[in-house]
Parts: structure tokens; C-alpha cells; sequence
């Protein structure tokens, strides 16, 4: 499956060590993640990630258009509901594509580790028969 990760900066340290914690499961998916939240997290676990631009640079935008071409299978999205943020309008837009296209999505730590269990006992398999991803193409000799 494909991870992205996101986090407002005060949640950051919250997104760290919630990848320090389900590291095991995580590293058995591809991820990415915006700028900042993915050198961090990459920094504290080694976890191979590719990072985008940082949220505000249009890193939310870049993970949304994967959404959008459905190659984002989960979203943990580490919101700061109190802080008013810049790019409010980008985050709107993923929240809605995500909805648009069936991916689920967490917003906060309890429902990220519902999402992540449930995708080590496969309850997200079904990602893979409702949006199969293309088989990758083999070379011709």
C-alpha cells in the first residue's frame, strides 16, 4: 500500500514517534510524506520515504493529485485543529479528494492507529480489488 504522511508543525513530534511505534508495520509499505514531516520522521526511524515539498509549499497539492490518480492507498494527516494555519485551502482540497476517491484518511493519532492495525490484518485489502494498481510493464528483450 502507499502511505502518505502529513503534519502540522505542532504535531510533528507526535507524527515521529507514532512511526517510531508502528515502524514495523510502516516499513512494509511504500511512503511519502510532505518535506519537513518526512526528514523528520526519515531522521528519527530510517524509514525510506519520499518527500514532496513542505505542506506549505504545495506538498499537500502534490500528494493530492496522487490521490487524485489513485496512487495514495491511506493518509495520516496530523492536524493542528487549533492553530490557524496558511494553506488552510490545500488542506480543505486533500481532505475532499480523499473523500472523493474512498481513502481512508486520519486526522489525529487514535483513528491513525485503527488504520494502521487494521492494515497489518489486511481490513484494507480491499483498496487492492476495488482500485488494482497496473501491473508494472516488463522490459522486452
Amino acid at each position: 500500500m502507499n502511505i502518505a504522511l502529513i503534519a502540522h508543525d505542532k504535531k510533528k513530534e507526535l507524527m515521529i514517534q507514532f512511526c517510531i511505534a508502528y515502524k514495523g508495520i510502516l516499513e512494509k509499505h511504500v511512503l511519502c510524506a510532505t518535506g519537513t514531516t518526512g526528514s523528520l520522521v526519515m531522521e528519527a526511524t530510517g524509514l525510506d520515504i519520499h518527500r514532496f515539498l513542505s505542506g506549505p509549499q504545495g506538498g499537500d497539492q502534490q500528494i493530492g493529485a496522487r490521490i487524485a490518480y489513485n496512487e495514495i492507498d491511506l493518509v495520516l494527516f496530523f492536524r493542528d485543529p487549533l492553530t490557524p494555519q496558511a494553506h488552510e485551502p490545500d488542506v480543505s482540497a486533500l481532505l475532499r479528494l480523499c473523500d472523493v476517491h474512498n481513502i481512508p484518511v486520519a486526522t489525529n493519532v487514535a483513528t491513525a492507529e485503527v488504520l494502521v492495525l487494521g492494515l497489518e490484518r489486511g481490513d484494507l485489502d480491499w483498496r487492492d480489488i476495488v482500485n488494482p494498481k497496473p501491473e508494472p510493464e516488463t522490459k522486452k528483450e
